[in-house]
C-alpha cells in the first residue's frame, strides 16, 4: 500500500463529495490551493498537523483518509466473479 496515494485518492473523493473545488477546499482548510493540488497528485508529503486540518475541513475522522477502498472494491469484484461461475 502506498500511503500517499491512498491519502490523495481519499482526499479527492471526500472533497468531491462535498462539492468543493481545490481552491475552496484549501481556503476552508487554511492551506494553499497548490498544496492541495500537489497532495492529490501524489507529489507532496503531508505533515501531521496538515493531515488534521484536512480531516477537520472534510468533517471526517483522520483515519478515514488512510483506508484503502480499492482493496475492498477488488475483494467485492472477486467475490462477484466467483458467484457467477
Amino acid at each position: 500500500m502506498d500511503a500517499l496515494k491512498v491519502f490523495a485518492n481519499n482526499l479527492r473523493k471526500y472533497r468531491n463529495r462535498l462539492g468543493l473545488s481545490q481552491e475552496s477546499f484549501a481556503e476552508k482548510a487554511g492551506l494553499h490551493r497548490t498544496y492541495i493540488s500537489a497532495i492529490e497528485c501524489g507529489k507532496r508529503s503531508i505533515a501531521l498537523d496538515n493531515i488534521q486540518k484536512i480531516a477537520d475541513a472534510l468533517g471526517i475522522e483522520t483515519y478515514l483518509l488512510f483506508i484503502d477502498d480499492t482493496i475492498n472494491d477488488n475483494n467485492k469484484e472477486a467475490e462477484k466473479g466467483r458467484g457467477e461461475e
